[in-house]
């Protein structure tokens, strides 16, 4: 779906890996994206504290329209539109990110990028080619070796960032065991993901953790 800017994209990382290295070239282009995405953010954060205003007339709703489901979501709906909310607008970010993400999941894993050799394959954090799975690493090098203690360490981070952000999770959140879980799945996305896969999501998601301090709010 999104092959058309793979090339462009492989010319900039591998450009930038020249200056600084494979693994900072992918820090870099993500915080890029995720700095673009920001505007997008500040609008969602915005909507939060809107939501959280409301909060008390849409239990009021809730209360009168409890038997009636249908009703209840149309008059939400006005309520938040009333004010410019949309309902789904908490997941306009990761929605937006899903491109980036697809297209360095596919720069690492394509043999052949615009008719060339990717040599971005070849290319290595810490001795780790960024192309490298988990599970391959495991099978060849075994679960004591280099190779296993660099995607061990990239675990560990991505566990950390998700313990913290988990804990941001309000205790009266709408369907908080689930939103507390969340954060989490990047852990078992690395797993499976190459490693350079998995440098994005470390990246990105501490951008989000550290971007949810800063501009939402916590109830009081």
């Amino acid at each position: 779906m999104f092959d058309f800017v793979l090339d462009p994209a492989y010319r900039l990382i591998d450009a930038l890996s020249h200056l600084t290295g494979a693994g900072l070239a992918i820090v870099l282009v993500t915080l890029a994206v995720r700095l673009s995405l920001l505007p997008l953010s500040v609008r969602v954060a915005r909507a939060q504290r809107i939501r959280m205003r409301l909060a008390p007339q849409v239990d009021g709703l809730r209360t009168r329209w409890k038997n009636d489901p249908q009703r209840l979501l149309r008059e939400v709906d006005a309520l938040y539109a009333k004010e410019g909310v949309g309902r789904f607008s908490g997941y306009l970010p990761a929605f937006a990110q899903w491109p980036f993400f697809t297209v360095t999941y596919r720069l690492f894993t394509a043999a052949v990028v615009a008719g060339h050799p990717n040599l971005l394959l070849a290319q290595s954090v810490l001795g780790v080619p960024l192309g490298e799975h988990l599970a391959a690493v495991l099978a060849g090098a075994g679960l004591v070796s280099p190779a296993a203690g660099v995607f061990a360490a990239l675990l560990a981070l991505l566990v950390a960032v998700a313990v913290i952000a988990a804990r941001r999770v309000e205790p009266t959140a709408p369907m908080r065991r689930l939103a507390v879980l969340m954060p989490f799945w990047t852990v078992l996305a690395a797993a499976f993901l190459p490693l350079a896969a998995g440098v994005y999501l470390l990246v990105s998601s501490a951008w989000t953790t550290a971007e949810r301090a800063v501009l939402h709010p916590r109830a009081a």
